[in-house]
């Protein structure tokens, strides 16, 4: 491979963000119980197997009136004063009458003929087995008629959407026992550096490992599927076999995205024919960044891949993270995070803008990610920079709920900024 096609522009922040999603296409979908689809996405639009609700039913406990009464009171199923109509009643209530009532509770069956249900507290038994009310209800007043919420064949969430604990709720009201979702991207991690600690305190100009309990943790709020942590330390061999034999759909590596004598990370990547998307990015910290396509098992034997988009081998990707823990965050968010959007079916990531309470200083040309707290609410609404946002830092990031999108050169007080939520 030529030198030079290992040395891809440097893209700014924002192209970065976009490289990094189109890297991928969604990997295959799935069929998963409700139980177990919480946190993929939805491979296909979910669309209302039935009506909802499927029968007209009562939106409150009391009465179901025909007319506008009084009425009389009909003996339900334990006579005119018992349960009445119940929810989960599998017979067909019978018709009501005009002027007739029947008690019936939250979620029954109305039955046929009923103009509205009369609330319990705004009626008015007489004790001769008639029943009033000093404010007759409107027609249709706390009935939930057939298909309010939805007709069957209804799309009702496109696909994309995150299946959250509501989605699953619908999912089911709506008829399903089972989901098509994608299936959640599958992710390993490397940490790499020998002076790095597992345990205790630092010593003898050993430090202990910020990034190998954070990262995991990290991609698996942004959906992934965490398969392992393996501490590599500065073994050449050891990081080439483990990048050559994964199964993971992305690899991260924490360190060694530099040039030093033990940084080995290029010089594997090179060793085994990975293609660079991108070679550090228009940011600070974490500009030493990358991100690669790792080489499909075909090409890796020396065959030719087979022709035809659906049966082209899907490619693992590598993302290197710098080892100072505040860049390597920085890293996750501009590389990782969309390139796991984009592999789990999910939308292009889009920041959301909010006003600086005070000044943020900018780098003379590359974008900041800064850390930051949000003060106050609605228009008044701010977010503040916090301090110990150095590169190695974590203190920061520790407090705050957000990173903020600097500009080159800063941006004064009230201007509006892109900010990236984070996953927790």
């Amino acid at each position: 491979m030529r030198p030079d096609a290992w040395k891809p522009p440097r893209p700014e922040w924002a192209e970065a963000v976009t490289l990094a999603f189109r890297a991928a296409a969604p990997l295959p979908r799935t069929t998963l119980p409700l139980d177990r689809a919480l946190g993929h996405t939805l491979a296909a639009p979910l669309r209302a197997l039935t009506d909802l609700p499927s029968f007209d039913t009562s939106a409150m406990d009391g009465w179901a009136v025909s007319g506008p009464g009084p009425w009389e009171l009909v003996h339900g199923p334990e006579g005119a004063e018992g349960h009445g109509i119940l929810a989960g009643d599998m017979s067909q209530p019978p018709p009501l009458a005009d002027g007739k009532a029947v008690r019936i509770a939250t979620g029954a069956r109305v039955p046929a003929g009923t103009s509205a249900v009369l609330r319990s507290e705004y009626a008015e038994p007489t004790g001769n087995g008639r029943l009033r009310t000093a404010s007759p209800p409107q027609p249709g007043t706390d009935v939930r008629p057939r298909g309010q919420e939805c007709s069957k064949g209804d799309e009702l969430l496109p696909s994309g959407v995150l299946i959250t604990p509501a989605v699953l709720g619908l999912s089911s009201a709506a008829g399903y026992d089972a989901l098509d979702a994608v299936r959640r991207p599958r992710a390993e991690i490397l940490v790499l550096g020998d002076e790095l600690l597992p345990s205790g305190l630092p010593h003898d100009g050993r430090i202990r490992d910020a990034l190998g309990p954070m990262v995991g943790p990290w991609l698996a709020a942004l959906g992934a599927e965490v398969t392992a942590t393996r501490r590599l330390g500065d073994d050449a061999e050891a990081l080439h076999e483990a990048i050559a034999t994964t199964t993971a759909d992305v690899v991260l590596t924490t360190g060694g995205t530099a040039a030093g004598p033990v940084d080995h990370l290029r010089p594997t990547l090179r060793r085994l024919g990975a293609e660079l998307l991108v070679q550090g990015v228009r940011v600070r910290p974490g500009h030493p960044m990358l991100l690669a396509a790792l080489p499909d098992e075909a090409r890796k034997a020396g065959r030719p891949a087979p022709e035809g988009s659906e049966r082209q081998p899907r490619r693992t990707h590598l993302v290197g993270l710098p080892g100072n823990p505040l860049a390597a965050l920085s890293g996750l968010v501009t590389l990782a995070a969309p390139l796991l959007r984009a592999l789990a079916g999910r939308a292009e990531p889009v920041p959301q803008q909010a006003a600086l309470g005070e000044e943020v200083p900018g780098h003379p040309h590359d974008t900041r990610l800064v850390p930051v707290l949000r003060e106050g609410s609605g228009i008044r609404a701010r977010i503040r920079p916090l301090r110990f946002a150095g590169p190695a830092m974590l203190r920061g990031i520790a407090s705050a709920d957000a990173l903020a999108v600097i500009p080159p050169l800063g941006a004064a007080p009230g201007t509006d900024v892109p900010v990236l939520e984070l996953p927790w």
